[in-house]
């Protein structure tokens, strides 16, 4: 008598076949075990990874950046700088040549005459103000007086002074009080060798009693404490005093006293 087909599968089934279904069903336990470890032990991240191609990618600059690598991009065009705007350059303002030039800088054009040299009236420097010195050093021996009477030894009687009689020896050198310009040099009957120096804003400073021996001329300029010549005995109106220097000046042709121009000792 033939068995059916279901009869056969059976019989497997209770043979071979039992073996087959254990080997199958322990299989499927162990991989689904598997799956159920790793995804209970792996952190939350690790799922988030991708499970496909272009993983990321830290680039070697030490930036710590990470990309995804793709195709290289088309080149583009450089991109044009715009230039930095210039540091500023300070100006410099141009020399004013119509402004007067400062004592210090200012060049006489000198002639020659006579042996002596003449030079052109110095410009005054604007606003600089006028350095002044004693033309010796020494006592005063008579003050200015042109408001009251003073005695004058030498006449005798009682008279206004002009100027200041400033102690020095015979052959002491006078220095010119400021800058200026010789305006004369003569021999007076009575104050004997005087020399004359113009200063600026109307100033005139003269110089009396000298000796003969004058170291400038007429026309020359000179400066705060130039040489005008030494002392000497030629003021005969003035004889009886001690040896000193007459010294007047005036300002718009009227005397002044020295002194409020004179720098303190």
């Amino acid at each position: 008598m033939k068995r059916t087909l279901l009869e056969k599968l059976g019989d497997f089934v209770l043979g071979k076949g039992f073996y087959i279904v254990l080997f199958l069903c322990v299989a499927t336990i162990g991989i689904s075990g598997y799956y159920l470890i790793r995804s209970a032990t792996a952190g939350p991240d690790s799922l988030l990874e991708p499970a496909a191609a272009n993983p990321a990618v830290t680039l070697p600059d030490g930036s710590g950046a990470s990309r995804t690598p793709s195709a290289p991009p088309a080149q583009d065009k450089a991109p044009v700088k715009t230039p930095s705007a210039a540091p500023k350059v300070p100006s410099v303002p141009e020399p004013d040549e119509t402004a007067a030039p400062s004592a210090q800088n200012r060049t006489p054009q000198v002639s020659q005459s006579g042996g002596q040299s003449q030079a052109q009236a110095p410009a005054s420097a604007a606003g600089a103000r006028p350095v002044y010195t004693w033309p010796v050093k020494g006592q005063v021996l008579r003050a200015f007086s042109v408001e009251t009477l003073s005695y004058d030894e030498t006449m005798g009687d009682w008279r206004t002074h002009a100027g200041v009689d400033i102690a020095a020896g015979e052959g002491f050198q006078v220095l010119c009080t400021s800058d200026g310009v010789v305006d004369a040099v003569y021999q007076d009957d009575m104050m004997g060798s005087t020399v004359v120096v113009a200063h600026p804003n109307g100033l005139m400073s003269v110089y009396s009693n000298l000796s003969s021996d004058i170291s400038v001329a007429e026309g020359q300029e000179v400066e705060t404490g130039t040489v005008l010549g030494t002392l000497g005995s030629s003021a005969i109106a003035e004889s009886a005093s001690a040896p000193h220097l007459h010294l007047e000046m005036l300002r718009d042709g009227q005397p002044v006293d020295p002194l409020d121009f004179l720098p303190e000792k």
